[in-house]
């Protein structure tokens, strides 16, 4: 059974940094597809970053992270990262990580419906 793990979430002040985990777990397969998502309070979740897993490779960045996230993948350990720099109270949020092995055409902007394996989520929280 595909389990996601995340962590590194925990609380920081703005300009600080971040590192978030997602071990896949349950099988010897790496996902293709790869992401970042998060939730804030009353707000509806939203894709964050999302990484396409091939030789070229392929990334996304919502507008509001672009410059301060990085998203990479490391498949021998099957593990996904958010390395999140400048951090500013508008990042606090619960942070999921969501994968999908399956080989296909992937449209821009995320859609949740191309994740078919979701994790149980890290809280990070930026102060002022």
């Amino acid at each position: 059974q595909v389990q996601l793990v995340e962590s590194g979430g925990g609380s920081v002040q703005a300009g600080g940094s971040l590192r978030l985990s997602c071990t896949v777990s349950g099988t010897s397969y790496s996902p293709y597809y790869m992401g970042w998502f998060r939730q804030a309070p009353g707000k509806e979740r939203e894709g964050v970053a999302s990484t396409i897993s091939t030789t070229r490779g392929s990334t996304y960045y919502v507008d509001s992270v672009k410059g301060r996230f990085t998203i990479s993948q490391d498949k021998a350990k099957n593990t996904l990262y958010l390395q999140m720099n400048t951090l500013k109270p508008e990042d606090t949020a619960m942070y999921y990580c969501a994968a999908d092995f399956r080989v296909r055409a992937v449209p821009p902007g995320m859609p949740e419906t191309f994740f078919n394996y979701w994790g149980q989520g890290t809280q990070v929280t930026v102060s002022s």
